[in-house]
């Protein structure tokens, strides 16, 4: 079991940094006005207002950001801006031994992927594929806010993962499989593969989500994992939903996972809302999970955060 962070209450301490790519001032100081109506105290990164092209700081700044972050004892949860692109290079610089000593929540998806699965592998701690800060916004759905404080501000276990109503969760291969959940955003993972900070997939059930590509971008990444041997090892699969994916050569996504997916044989659910889509489900990356295709249910098994 990797190690659960501490609740996070009304009250508690947020830090915002910028991992990735920039994000405008304007945005950033509505969603922390967002967080402190909330009832949070928020304090923010050197560099969470910074520039500098595609990225918002130098890889090790965004990187002493966040280690400033696992430092600070009265920070509970950690909320990346946005994603973008660029995170996997602060990776080189993290602490990770500081930072299993000293867990936090933190949350995100897109390129944030990265970030949550290397934190469980490197630093056995558990993540949550959730909310950005871009998210804490009066439009955001309830469904969104009610996953992530389910998540991160309970512990209510066993707990079985549900999408909204009228979004049913379809299961394409049986299976009863448990196993820790990794994965997220497909193009930010298969970036890791033959570094040191590759994805592992063995015994795991593995999740998969992505947004804005082709799919026969989506084709080609799948075949890469494939290659990489991350399906042959791993326990079960979830995909989530590929939004604005626009179909390649007649096919659509669904077309791929039934002629591409569906063939492996591996436990498989697919049309989780989780991502980049509208509704936000909250995947605790690293914690036990059971999935369960004959009974069309994704359960966690044990509070993801501690008292």
């Amino acid at each position: 079991m990797a190690i659960r962070p501490p609740i996070l209450r009304e009250g508690d301490t947020v830090g915002v940094v910028t991992l990735g790519s920039p994000r405008d001032a304007e945005t950033i100081n509505s969603r922390v006005q967002f967080l402190e109506n909330l009832g949070f105290n928020v304090i923010l990164g050197e560099y969470v207002y910074s520039e500098m092209g595609f990225v918002a700081a130098t890889p090790q700044q965004r990187a002493s950001d966040l280690m400033r972050m696992f430092e600070n004892p009265e920070v509970r949860a950690i909320i990346p801006s946005r994603g973008g692109t660029g995170v996997a290079d602060i990776l080189q610089y993290l602490d990770y031994l500081v930072i299993n000593q000293n867990p936090k929540i933190i949350t995100g998806y897109s390129d944030i992927t990265v970030l949550l699965n290397v934190l469980y592998i490197w630093a056995d701690l558990i993540t949550f594929h959730s909310l950005l800060l871009l998210d804490f916004r009066p439009t955001t759905p309830a469904y969104n806010f009610d996953q992530f404080f389910i998540a991160t501000s309970t512990i209510t276990s066993p707990r079985q993962l549900e999408n909204p109503p009228g979004i049913p969760l379809v299961s394409r291969v049986p299976g009863n499989v448990t196993g820790p959940i990794v994965g997220g955003n497909l193009t930010s993972f298969v970036d890791t593969l033959g570094t040191p900070f590759e994805v592992d997939t063995k015994g795991k059930i593995l999740f998969i989500e992505e947004t804005h590509e082709s799919v026969s971008r989506v084709y080609r990444l799948i075949t890469h994992l494939m290659n990489a041997g991350k399906f042959g090892d791993c326990a079960g699969i979830i995909m989530g939903e590929c939004s604005n994916c626009v179909p390649s050569y007649g096919k659509s996504y669904e077309d791929m996972i039934n002629e591409i997916m569906v063939p492996l044989g591996k436990p498989l659910m697919t049309n989780l809302a989780s991502g980049h889509g509208y509704y936000k489900m909250a995947i605790p990356i690293g914690a036990d999970a059971n999935l369960n295709t004959y009974e069309n249910t994704l359960t966690i098994l044990d509070p993801t955060v501690s008292l």
